[in-house]
């Protein structure tokens, strides 16, 4: 609700980069008639019009939305050169860059939040979420601070909501890594209303192993004990003693905070996608994400799987990122 709340009170242009899609079409229609962005939709004009009166949607163009079509783009030129001299030393030729241009709309959609002719962009509905990524990095980039990106899954289940990451970035992040994903997503956390209380898991629990997966969560933990004071995280631990105080008592008594954690931090890629996909079948779990963290504009790529409702609720999301963006660095 927080985010929801923030997002219409300041209208953001989120692109959606995959604007003929029907799933995005009727997200486009809840986004509009609950003012929660303004959607860019990338595609053929006739294209959208006629799945608009396919699916009955109440959309004109121009009203709440606008398509950008990459065929008859106004800024092509521009995109162009800008796509070319961001990758002419990774051998793409301008000949190759005006393709990507015409073609590939989640560099498209990049761009053009690059370049300050939109806020925000999603994409993902099609294609592998790897791709996606790739044109992301290149394009927008990682901000400096940061050594990679991560993404971060909200759960909500009927026992609560919980974070968890990364499910769908770093295959084996490094100590320094998770301690930069963990306070990254704590802030996200926040944005949700909520006092993050990090759990750093493993199979070790507070020591009782010695290997090198234990041996680096335990170095996460201390790396954000050192830079983040005042941030509550406990580890390495068993995700039961994480989520259940009762159970982290009886091993640990001294811990810094109490009640059950709400972020998980994972120690690689597998157990973070795995978890987050068992909780959503198993737990009948609502996801939320994945909420990516540490490019340097506002950018998410959903899942291939994802609902309506989940693109609805990415788009809320890239719109809170581009305003808390644009109160850091000013307008674009």
């Amino acid at each position: 609700k927080p985010v929801f709340e923030q997002a219409q009170a300041d209208t953001q242009r989120v692109v959606l980069a995959e604007g003929e899609s029907l799933r995005v079409l009727n997200a486009t229609q809840i986004l509009v008639d609950d003012a929660i962005c303004h959607p860019v939709l990338l595609g053929r004009p006739e294209g959208i019009q006629a799945k608009i009166e396919e699916l009955g949607l109440r959309l004109t163009v121009g009203e709440g939305f606008s398509v950008v079509d990459p065929e008859n783009n106004p800024h092509y030129e521009q995109h162009v050169d800008a796509y070319h001299r961001l990758m002419e030393r990774s051998g793409v030729s301008p000949r190759y860059a005006a393709n990507v241009i015409r073609t590939r709309m989640t560099a498209l959609g990049a761009l053009m939040v690059r370049e300050g002719q939109a806020d925000a962009l999603v994409c993902g509905t099609q294609g592998a979420y790897a791709r996606h990524l790739r044109y992301l990095c290149e394009v927008i980039g990682i901000r400096e601070e940061v050594s990679d990106i991560s993404a971060l899954m909200l759960m909500i289940l009927d026992k609560g909501t919980v974070f968890l990451t990364d499910t769908h970035v770093t295959l084996n992040p490094t100590a320094e890594e998770l301690a930069e994903t963990a306070f990254m997503a704590s802030s996200i956390v926040k944005r949700f209303g909520m006092v993050p209380k990090v759990g750093m898991l493993s199979h070790s629990n507070f020591g009782s192993r010695n290997n090198e997966s234990a041996l680096k969560m335990r170095k996460a933990r201390e790396l954000l004990r050192e830079r983040h004071p005042e941030l509550a995280v406990e580890g390495e631990m068993h995700a039961d003693a994480a989520l259940s105080e009762e159970t982290r008592e009886r091993i640990f008594p001294n811990a810094s905070f109490g009640g059950g954690a709400n972020l998980l931090v994972m120690p690689n890629l597998d157990a973070a996608n795995i978890t987050y996909n068992m909780l959503k079948v198993l737990g009948n779990g609502l996801p939320v994400g994945p909420m990516l963290m540490g490019l340097k504009r506002p950018a998410h790529v959903v899942t291939e799987s994802t609902t309506v409702r989940g693109i609805v609720n990415l788009c809320a999301i890239a719109a809170v990122d581009a305003i808390d963006y644009r109160n850091t660095h000013g307008k674009a």
